[in-house]
């Protein structure tokens, strides 16, 4: 168990910092192209989809049985929602941007950007331990798929914090704090949850991860990548993300 912490940490780590690589997008290639973001997100979210109800839901309905992870997946999905409410975040790609916008204005966008992000990188990180503790292929997976994510997140906070600015490094320091959160979620489920760690407990974690996981996939990652005008390259990305996914778990049993 130890070392399985230390693998969920290190990889929700990776799975978090990944931001940093949309902040640098936002920097020095100011915005990727939309098919490959529609394609990505797609695929992000296909990995999303398949890994939730195929290995997440369906380890909780062994653990706990069908009624109480069921509990847990719709309560993941309510908690994911009650944040996303209440502290919305946006995607760059999601507006055009107004020309000419003040740089104050731009700042604060960028600002108030990275602290929506970081608040739903929280349980993003918490989603990533508790998938690596069930197994680490499993794990993997889930960091690989929140990163992929990640990336937009990072150009969307980096991107109006330089052009109001002009310090590459202010806009790297937000894009890279608001990833820390994730690392920071699953520190967090590390010390609260690992005392009561048992079969039961997990099991209904497992359940309430996916139930977040796919309410990330249906709210942000599948409806963004059809807004780069690329609606079938956006469902192609789900699909070959949900073959992968699928392959991957087979050929790893």
């Amino acid at each position: 168990m130890p070392g399985d912490v230390a693998i969920a940490l290190v990889l929700t780590t990776l799975a978090g910092l990944s931001t940093t690589i949309g902040s640098l997008m936002g920097i020095f290639v100011k915005e990727p192209g939309r098919r490959f973001m529609a394609l990505t997100l797609g695929f992000s979210g296909g990995v999303m989809i398949l890994v939730s109800f195929v290995e997440l839901l369906a380890g909780g309905i062994e653990a706990v049985g069908f009624g109480l992870a069921h509990i847990g997946f719709f309560g993941g999905m309510l908690a994911m929602f009650l944040i996303d409410f209440m502290i919305p975040h946006e995607y760059l790609a999601e507006h055009h941007r107004a020309e000419g916008r003040e740089q104050d204005a731009l700042l604060k966008t960028g600002l108030l950007v990275a602290l929506g992000i970081g608040i739903h990188n929280f349980p993003e990180g918490m989603a990533t331990f508790a998938g690596t503790l069930q197994d680490v292929r499993l794990g993997v997976a889930i960091a690989v798929a929140i990163a992929i994510h990640n990336i937009p997140e990072g150009l969307a906070v980096s991107a109006p914090v330089y052009a109001a600015t002009g310090s590459r490094s202010k806009a790297f320091l937000w894009s890279f704090l608001s990833g820390v959160a994730e690392p920071v979620g699953a520190v967090v489920a590390a010390l609260f949850l690992l005392p009561f760690l048992n079969p039961t407990v997990l099991g209904l974690m497992l359940s309430v991860v996916a139930g977040i996981m796919v309410f990330i996939a249906l709210d942000e990652l599948v409806p963004v990548a059809r807004s780069f005008g690329q609606e079938h390259l956006s469902i192609l990305g789900v699909v070959v993300g949900m073959a992968v996914m699928a392959a991957s778990l087979w050929l790893l049993q």
